[in-house]
């Protein structure tokens, strides 16, 4: 069994509320289609009705529960609570009822308000379109310092990290994290190997430099920021900094890291800067023809998982069924 269908078994045992307020999107409806026809999870579709099954055509919706954010029933009750919430931040109650008409901020609110357990977004919406209501709205998780993504890569026929599943990060929020926040995203990211996967972490801090080949700037916040993991998390494998091929490849991390116990084995890689991340997914996704679900995020209080504005409907159901699983952890 693959790891996504791993996830939708998971999922399928205790079905979670996921919000999709991209519904006027065919890859969206396609894959609220399948989510309910398999029992991954509960749909809530946030749109039109009637502008909904238009674009749905034949595709099967039964079960899905749709919501017009502009004519809801709990539109006022949400206003009034967006409003509580940001009136310190200068908001009237005037554009908080504004803000309720936009179905990604009306999502958001159902989470904060008990309604529904998870949202995704992105197919449309950009990153910043989908975070920005999160972090205003459900807000971090009272023991995280740091928001950060990941990507779950799913590569076939390939014998690096754990069967080929490894956990990317950060790929798609933080541009240009400081030693302290790379460090945070380290351990947040072998946290969620562990709890979300059930895999035991193996953290790669990598870098154009393996244990002081080379000396900058750039390598020294990785060495920084590997330390000050290693202190965070001291039950957890991590080490660098270390090149990839070093961290992925036994032969390798034999000549330039014998001592290290991570090194040809990592299953979790961070990498030191958004430029890195996001090139290293998408090289990896394309040419490896690898599975990329995310990005993810790690560090809220409840799950809002952004989606790639290339995504397929195939990955959108992986998403749900991701972010059902994380919905059961909280």
């Amino acid at each position: 069994m693959d790891f996504i269908e791993q996830m939708k078994q998971k999922a399928k045992a205790d079905k979670k509320r996921i919000v999709l307020p991209e519904a006027l999107d065919l890859r969206v409806i396609q894959a609220a289609s399948t989510a309910l026809q398999e029992g991954i999870s509960e749909i809530i579709l946030i749109g039109n009705q009637a502008e909904i099954l238009r674009t749905a055509g034949d595709l099967d919706l039964t079960g899905a529960i749709i919501i017009d954010s502009e004519t809801a029933e709990k539109r006022t009750e949400y206003s009034a609570a967006f409003y509580e919430l940001r009136k310190a931040k200068g908001t009237t109650l005037k554009q908080a009822e504004e803000l309720m008409k936009d179905p990604v901020y009306f999502g958001m609110m159902m989470l904060q308000q008990g309604d529904a357990d998870g949202l995704i977004s992105g197919a449309v919406h950009s990153t910043a379109d989908t975070l920005r209501p999160a972090l205003q709205i459900v807000k971090a998780a009272r023991d995280a310092k740091l928001v950060s993504t990941f990507f779950i890569m799913d590569v076939p026929d390939c014998d690096y990290g754990h069967h080929g599943v490894l956990l990317f990060s950060d790929c798609a929020l933080n541009e240009n994290p400081d030693a302290e926040q790379l460090s945070e995203i380290a351990v947040a990211s072998a946290r969620t190997m562990q709890r979300l996967l059930g895999i035991d972490p193996i953290v790669a801090m990598l870098s154009y430099s393996t244990f002081g080949s080379a000396k900058s700037t750039l390598t020294e916040k990785v060495v920084q920021a590997a330390r000050l993991a290693k202190e965070k998390a001291p039950d957890v494998l991590i080490d660098g900094e270390m090149q990839l091929d070093a961290a992925l490849v036994q032969r390798v991390a034999d000549l330039k890291a014998p001592n290290s116990h991570v090194a040809g084995k990592a299953n979790v890689l961070i990498f030191p800067d958004l430029n890195a991340g996001n090139i290293g997914y998408k090289l990896t996704e394309r040419m490896a023809k690898a599975k990329a679900y995310g990005p993810i995020t790690q560090g809220l209080a409840k799950p809002i998982n952004d989606l790639s504005r290339g995504c397929k409907a195939e990955d959108i159901v992986g998403v749900i069924a991701i972010t059902a699983v994380q919905a059961q952890g909280q």
